[in-house]
Order: C-alpha cells, then sequence, then structure tokens
C-alpha cells in the first residue's frame, strides 16, 4: 500500500511542475563535475558506504528530535561528468544541511525508481569529529546516484542510527532528452539533425543528416507516424566516416503523416522525426470504395485525423449541400455509409477545422445505376426510366418559374423499375421537370431533369405551315409521277410513228438493190447503179430523208 501511495504522489509531483519547467529545461545547460563523489563540511570526516539491504528497523527519537529540527535547505539537482565531447553521463546530485546531536552519527540517502531495486548510500561521521561539531549545522553533498534523461524516482534522507519518523522524502525528474545539452553530449539523446529537400516531380526527399553520434552508423527511413511511426519501405544505412552524410528517399503520396526517421546504430537507440508534408490536409481525402453488390461506400484515413466525412449533393453552381443524417466523425477508423445510392451528383464532404473539402467518387458515372432516357419521335418527347438495377423511386413533376432555380412540385408517385426493363413516363412531360429519387436506399440524391420544349407547344402560324407543308406534298409527289408517265408514253408513240414512216418510204422506192448505211446519221441511203457501176464504181444521191443537203459522192476503189 505504501508503494502505491508513493508512485501516485511521484505522478501527481511530475504533472504540477514537470510542464511548467519544460521550457526552461529545454535551454539550460547542467552543471559540470569532473568526477563524482562526496562531500562534507571542514571539520566533519565522512565515510561512505553502500546501504545494507536489510536495514536495522527504525528506533525511537530523542525527546525533541524531527525532521525539522534535523534536516534543512535539502536539494536535488542532476549534473553531468564527461570523458569526451559525445560521452556524458547524468548523476543526481543531494546536498543536506543537519544538526548535528550526539544520537545523530550519519546520513542514510536512498534513490528508488520504477521497476528497480533502491540505492542507498550510508555517510557515517568519525567518532571524533562528529563529538568536535555537535550542536552544529553540517552538509553533506554527494552526486554519484546514476541516472538516465527523463528518468523519474523518490529520495529519501534518514538519520544513522534511523530514528522512526526522521525522514525526509521527495521526488525528482531527470531532464530529458527535450534539453540541448543533452541532445549534444549524452549519447542516449543525440539523434543527430536531419535536412531535406523535397522534389515533387520526382517524388523524391533529399535528407541530409549532421551533429550524428560519431563513430556509429546512421539509418534513415520513411515512415507514417501514428502511435509508433510504421515504416514504408526499406531503410537506407549511411556509414560511420562516409564524407556525404546524405540519402535519397522515394515516396508515393505527399501524406501530411509521412515522416522521415533518424538514428544511430546503437540499442535504444533514439530517434529523430521531421514530417515534410504536416500541412497537406488535402493529400488524405482520396481511397474512396464503393461496394456496388452491397452498395456502400467506405473511406479510410492513412492517417489520424480529427475531421467530420458527410455526404452531400453536389448542384450546378458548385455547392455541395449534406444529405440529413449523412455525417460521421473520423480520427483513424475506417467509416461506412450502407445502402448509397452512387449518382453522380453525390460527394462526400471533409471538414477539418475550418476547412472543407469535397470529393464525388461517382462523377465519372462508371457506377450509374440509373438515367431518365429521353426520345424525340415525330417531334413528341418519350420519356423514360432506366435502371441497371431492380429499384424503387419517387418521381414528381414540378415546373421552373422564371427567374427562379427553384422548382415547384405538382405531381408525385413512386414507381416500381425492373432491371434493364425501361419504364414510360405518361402524361404531359413538355415544358416541365422531373424530380426523381430512389427510394430503396439509404442515401440518394435528389435529381431534377429537365425537358425541352414539344414541337406541339411552338406558336399555331408555325404548326399552319407545317401543316401546309404536309399537304402539298401530297399534291406534288402523285402529279410528278403522272407528268413522268405521260412523257415515256409520248416518246414511244413518237418512236413507233418514225418506224413506220420509214418502213412505208422503203416499200415506196421499188428500186432499191442495195442499203448502205450512212454511219454519220445512222439512216439507210439508197444506191443506184448508173453508167460509171461499169468501171467499178456507185452513185449515191442525196438522201432527203436522212437530212442530207450536199451532192452525190462517188465512191470508188
Amino acid at each position: 500500500m505504501g508503494n502505491m501511495f508513493l508512485w501516485v504522489a511521484l505522478l501527481m509531483s511530475h504533472c504540477f511542475w514537470g510542464l511548467s519547467g519544460a521550457a526552461a529545461e529545454q535551454s539550460s545547460e547542467l552543471e559540470r563535475i569532473e568526477k563524482c563523489g562526496t562531500r562534507c563540511s571542514q571539520g566533519l570526516h565522512c565515510r561512505t558506504k553502500p546501504g545494507a539491504w536489510f536495514p536495522p528497523p527504525c528506533q525511537d527519537p530523542a525527546q525533541g528530535l524531527n525532521s525539522s529540527s534535523v534536516f534543512a535547505n535539502i536539494s536535488l539537482s542532476t549534473v553531468m561528468s564527461c570523458e569526451g565531447r559525445q560521452k556524458c553521463s547524468l548523476h543526481l546530485q543531494i546536498k543536506t544541511s543537519v544538526h548535528l546531536t550526539e544520537s545523530i552519527h550519519g546520513v542514510s540517502i536512498c534513490t528508488v525508481t520504477a521497476g528497480m531495486m533502491s540505492n542507498c548510500q550510508v555517510f557515517t561521521f568519525t567518532k571524533a569529529s562528529r563529538g568536535r561539531m555537535s550542536g552544529r549545522k553540517v552538509e553533506v553533498e554527494n552526486n554519484c546516484f546514476d541516472i538516465s534523461p527523463s528518468q523519474r524516482g523518490q529520495v529519501t534522507v534518514k538519520t544513522v542510527p534511523s530514528y522512526c519518523g526522521v525522514t525526509w522524502t521527495s521526488t525528482y525528474e531527470a531532464p530529458g532528452c527535450i534539453n540541448k545539452d543533452l541532445r549534444r553530449h549524452v549519447p542516449e539523446c543525440i539523434t543527430g539533425k536531419l535536412s531535406y529537400d523535397v522534389k515533387p516531380e520526382r517524388k523524391e526527399l533529399s535528407v541530409r543528416v549532421t551533429d550524428m553520434l560519431e563513430d556509429h552508423d546512421y539509418f534513415l527511413r520513411l515512415c507514417r507516424n501514428d502511435f509508433i511511426c510504421k515504416g514504408t519501405g526499406a531503410e537506407t544505412k549511411i556509414k560511420k566516416g562516409d564524407p556525404v552524410m546524405s540519402a535519397t528517399l522515394p515516396y508515393s503520396r505527399p501524406l501530411p503523416c509521412l515522416c522521415i526517421e533518424g538514428w544511430s546504430l546503437l540499442t535504444d537507440a533514439p530517434r529523430v522525426q521531421v514530417c515534410p508534408f504536416k500541412d497537406r490536409l488535402e493529400e488524405l481525402w482520396f481511397g474512396m470504395n464503393f461496394d456496388p453488390l452491397e452498395e456502400t461506400l467506405s473511406w479510410e484515413p492513412q492517417c489520424q485525423v480529427s475531421a467530420v466525412v458527410a455526404l452531400c449533393q453536389k448542384r450546378e453552381d458548385g455547392v455541395c449541400l449534406d444529405l440529413p443524417h449523412a455525417s460521421q466523425k473520423v480520427s483513424r477508423e475506417k467509416i461506412t455509409f450502407a445502402k448509397v445510392d452512387p449518382h453522380p451528383q453525390l460527394c462526400m464532404k471533409f471538414t477539418a477545422g475550418p476547412q472543407s473539402w469535397v470529393k464525388c467518387p461517382f462523377a465519372d458515372a462508371i457506377f450509374k445505376a440509373w438515367e431518365v432516357v429521353v426520345t424525340r419521335p415525330q417531334g413528341q418527347e418519350d420519356v423514360k426510366m432506366l435502371s441497371r438495377i431492380t429499384a424503387t423511386f419517387s418521381v414528381g413533376q414540378c415546373v421552373k418559374s422564371e427567374g427562379s432555380t427553384g422548382c415547384q412540385i405538382t405531381d408525385t408517385h413512386t414507381m416500381h423499375v425492373e432491371k434493364n426493363k425501361p419504364v414510360k413516363l405518361e402524361g404531359e412531360m413538355c415544358n416541365s421537370c422531373l424530380v426523381v429519387k430512389r427510394l430503396d436506399v439509404k442515401f440518394a440524391a435528389t435529381v431534377i431533369h429537365c425537358l425541352e420544349q414539344c414541337q406541339s407547344s411552338s406558336p399555331p402560324s408555325a404548326g399552319f405551315s407545317r401543316r401546309a407543308s404536309l399537304d402539298w406534298t401530297w399534291v406534288v409527289v402523285p402529279a410528278s409521277v403522272c407528268l413522268s408517265g405521260i412523257i415515256i408514253i409520248t416518246l414511244l408513240l413518237n418512236l413507233l410513228l418514225t418506224v413506220y414512216q420509214r418502213r412505208k418510204q422503203n416499200m415506196n422506192g421499188g428500186c432499191i438493190s442495195e442499203k448502205q448505211i450512212d454511219p454519220a446519221f445512222d439512216c439507210v441511203v439508197p444506191v443506184l447503179p448508173t453508167k460509171s457501176a461499169l468501171h467499178g464504181g456507185v452513185l449515191v444521191p442525196d438522201s432527203p430523208q436522212c437530212g442530207n443537203n450536199e451532192k452525190a459522192n462517188l465512191i470508188s476503189d
């Protein structure tokens, strides 16, 4: 029970003064000692020995002997002893004033830390010096208690022999590696300093290391910082004595929790981290997943972040309106929205502090489940609902007023649509809009689809002109056919009459012995024998039927 109260007191004292002294501790330089040891007041001879494992029980104190009358001005501090520039160690220094009496033969100092056995030292005074200094205040100082950076413990000072109730107790905490003095000289705190250059076009970080622990290899890696820093790739080793203390680390995405971590090749070596992209919150909002079978939309943060994720519907003006009851707080766990309609207007809004980002995972319409299909046969709009899944919809009809973005719904009904079976929407659709929303899911966008003006809604004069043009078409086409038939019949009759006349002329000639076809006029020319025929020639007279007005020519061999 006593130990429990002891550690409660240690924690409470740490919380009380640890925060207030953090800033001073960070920059303070520790006192240096060349060698640890024990020092007593002049004239008082001290002897040091380890405390017993099982000390004797306390004795009843003499009259008037108590803690306040024996101990005064007790102080605890941390000092440093060094064997080289980077080979320093920490020690707890204890100073106390003791009112020396004949019944006090010395002082016992014990330190205890969590999980460790107590370390006690006994400082006794020689009988002769004790006799000379009796009744005076003497000082005892010791700085040989080894401690580690940030170590917490308890110090107990007692008299020798130990008197019941004559005890002084306090707690202490050694400076941590946040202290610059320790970071330069104590091996457990030397991490090295990291500087870097970002090469975004090549997705690389060029890292340089300075003030690293001498005579030790050094390691670098990229990691994602959470409770621990989880490595994202292989470690890069910089060998001791390497003249170029630098390395190049590739990265895939500039996440705000992506850090460069470095440490020396040393058991339980401290590590240093720098995070080049710590302000790039916008890089977190990716990796949304949609399961089309379960209709679930999920997202898991790659870094710990305090944000609110909500579903919203993106309007034409770019504003995304939150859907009711569709927001979740996120830190590091995966979030899921069940039964989501994957419409291009449905988006996710991420809010962290005063900033918001909108991402629309369905904008490319890969998972689009349904659509309103409009066709225009013969100038009339034919509107159908087509769905790639079996779904139920609320379909309303509304009319937009001039100069207003709103739409006043005049009629609403529920429609069930089977998979890949379009359903025609009945009623007058001209000059109106459809308001459509899925009802068989939990989260869906309310989509307004406006139809164009139908042809039947045009002015009367335009309608009359179209009907007149249709009437004239029915008149002109038959007339053209009839006219073509008359022309063809006329040509045939003319041809028959010509043939008849030529045959009649041939029959009336009677002396035609030969026929010669004039290739130039494609007609029959009668050939008359003459006296010249005796000489091997024939006389070809002019033919009035062929339209030849030239004189006859003598054709000879």
